[in-house]
């Protein structure tokens, strides 16, 4: 396995980002927001290029890894409305940055449902199939993550995803379905069960995002909790994927400082999201050590 955590969530400055990894003792890295000096914070594929090949030198000074793209494409911000070309742009601007970075894989989504859809309209599989195509003749994975879009509506709709887009893999965030509706059936839609959803999807998994946390019906959203300590079934994800043999990436995105999806959220100084990230990965390691000696 490959431990590591997404960027941002250590801090905006990429220097808060090598240094988080750098104290655990991780080698990798998964890129998503980051700002270095003279340049305002932006996702990785959208910086400039100045930007972007001061991020290049001082990851390889580090002698870190970017194992995974964090990208913005076709994500909870966007939807079928949004051109196609913005998503295109996207993909063009990211393929040769993780070629150069020698990144292994690019987190996708498949844009965000309206509050009361249910069904994928064909369009999203068009589109989402057509992505994948452009990573796979780049010679580059593309990973569909569970969360606030089509494909993450429920297991069904995740399932589906995979087999309209051949080619296309999973990475599962273990506390994504603690917030998000399974839009099957009639209305009301109760919340998703982690580990329905896991079981459905860790056969087509390549990749993990570690949050957990506690859905908080007073306030009608979530808590966000230390790892193993929410309701997003942490140690039994864990235990069944290592039990199976699991030998991909395991990414840290604790959403306890920063709630990078959450306008509204108050965000941390880089230090108090730094020591946050350092001590979340620290918690995991320790879960990872406790289920393989079970």
């Amino acid at each position: 396995m490959h431990l590591m955590g997404i960027g941002d969530e250590a801090g905006s400055h990429l220097d808060s980002q090598i240094a988080a990894a750098q104290t655990l003792g991780w080698k990798w890295i998964e890129m998503r927001g980051v700002e270095v000096p003279g340049f305002t914070k932006d996702n990785l594929h959208n910086i400039p290029d100045a930007a972007f090949d001061i991020v290049c030198g001082r990851i390889q000074d580090a002698g870190i890894g970017v194992y995974c793209f964090g990208s913005t494409i076709m994500n909870w911000a966007k939807t079928v409305e949004t051109p196609f070309d913005v998503t295109v742009a996207e993909v063009k601007r990211a393929i040769p940055r993780m070629q150069r970075l020698q990144a292994k894989y690019v987190r996708v989504m498949s844009f965000k449902p309206k509050d009361d859809e249910a069904v994928t309209p064909p369009v999203v599989f068009e589109r989402v199939r057509e992505v994948t195509k452009m990573f796979l003749d780049a010679g580059l994975q593309p990973v569909h993550e569970n969360c606030m879009n089509y494909g993450g509506m429920s297991s069904h709709d995740a399932l589906e995803m995979l087999e309209k887009c051949p080619g296309l893999k999973w990475v599962f965030d273990t506390a994504n379905p603690i917030f998000n509706a399974d839009r099957r059936g009639p209305l009301p839609w109760k919340k998703q069960d982690p580990w329905q959803m896991w079981t459905q999807l860790r056969d087509h998994t390549v990749h993990i995002h570690i949050k957990d946390a506690t859905w908080n019906p007073a306030k009608n959203d979530a808590d966000y909790n230390w790892p193993g300590e929410g309701q997003g079934r942490v140690r039994d994800i864990l235990r069944d994927a290592i039990a199976r043999g699991y030998d991909g990436g395991i990414s840290i995105e604790p959403h306890m400082v920063v709630i990078f999806h959450d306008a509204h959220a108050k965000a941390g100084t880089d230090e108090e999201t730094k020591q946050n990230f350092v001590e979340y990965g620290r918690r995991l390691e320790k879960i990872i050590a406790e289920v393989k000696g079970q």
